[in-house]
């Protein structure tokens, strides 16, 4: 592919996923604009898109690009103005003539009782207002002819589990399974959507398909950084799992396991 068939993308919320987008998209040869609510001077490509007295200002120019939602997930509280962003962006994309609009939403909008959960999963029913956000930013992509990426929990530089919960006491169990996939692979799921428009599905799940228990899981981060293990508060099984293996219709593989799974024992996955 030369770079004048390298599509254009445009990513809003150039954030800790969003700004590594833009600079690998940038790499491969693709023109790309990406947006926070003050613009970062250290990259050509960055742009200013904010919400103001509810009137959308940006600074975006380019024409016939896919657009991908890359917001992150501490703006969609219900008064974040998340919505009515995503709202007049799409809107927006319309009018410069957008190819296609691309939605990173999250795993967290499935049931978060025990079972197995593919693209047709069904939904949580007694949701936080969190995920009614998402749920309704998903509609409103949906319903406007776009796509949708429920992301797993995110990990990658910067963002090392063994850190985070070190020595904390955590609400959940010690058995409950882990759904998780690293920054990267999500970047090629993108990618992989962005480059296959036509042929790809509306929604799809993008989580690595090992699933160890919370306990194996940090232990090994854990031991990689050196820190304390985390508590549990409970013991019980359970076994709710996110399956993801739609997306490797479009020749996308998963190549960057959430921890070594040779280290610790995996239990069943």
């Amino acid at each position: 592919m030369t770079a004048k068939d390298k599509p254009k993308v445009v990513v809003l919320g150039a954030g800790w996923l969003g700004q590594e987008l833009c600079l690998q998209l940038q790499a491969s040869g693709c023109q790309v604009e990406g947006t926070r609510t003050t613009a970062n001077n250290a990259y050509p490509w960055s742009r200013v898109l904010r919400l103001e007295q509810q009137q959308l200002e940006h600074t975006l120019s380019l024409q016939q690009a896919y657009w991908v939602c890359a917001i992150p997930p501490r703006a969609r509280k219900a008064d974040s103005n998340y919505l009515a962003t995503l709202k007049q962006s799409i809107e927006l994309a319309q009018q410069m003539s957008a190819k296609g609009f691309l939605l990173c939403s999250s795993t967290g909008v499935y049931s978060t009782d025990a079972g197995h959960y593919d693209e047709q999963g069904e939904l949580a029913s007694k949701a936080s207002t969190r995920i009614n956000v998402l749920r309704s930013a998903e509609e409103l992509v949906l319903q406007q002819g776009g796509k949708v990426l429920r992301l797993a929990g995110l990990q990658g530089p910067n963002r090392e589990p063994g850190r985070f919960v070190a020595g904390k006491a955590l609400s959940s169990s010690s058995n409950a399974r882990v759904n998780m996939v690293e920054r990267q692979d999500v970047i090629d799921a993108i990618s992989s959507v962005l480059m296959q428009w036509q042929q790809a599905q509306s929604i799809y799940n993008v989580c690595y398909p090992a699933h160890p228990t919370r306990e194996d899981y940090y232990r090994y981060h854990c031991q990689q950084q050196g820190t304390a293990m985390p508590s549990f508060a409970a013991t019980d099984n359970v076994d709710r799992v996110i399956q993801a293996q739609a997306i490797t219709e479009l020749g996308f593989s998963y190549r960057y396991p959430i921890y070594c799974e040779g280290s610790i024992p995996l239990g069943s996955k």
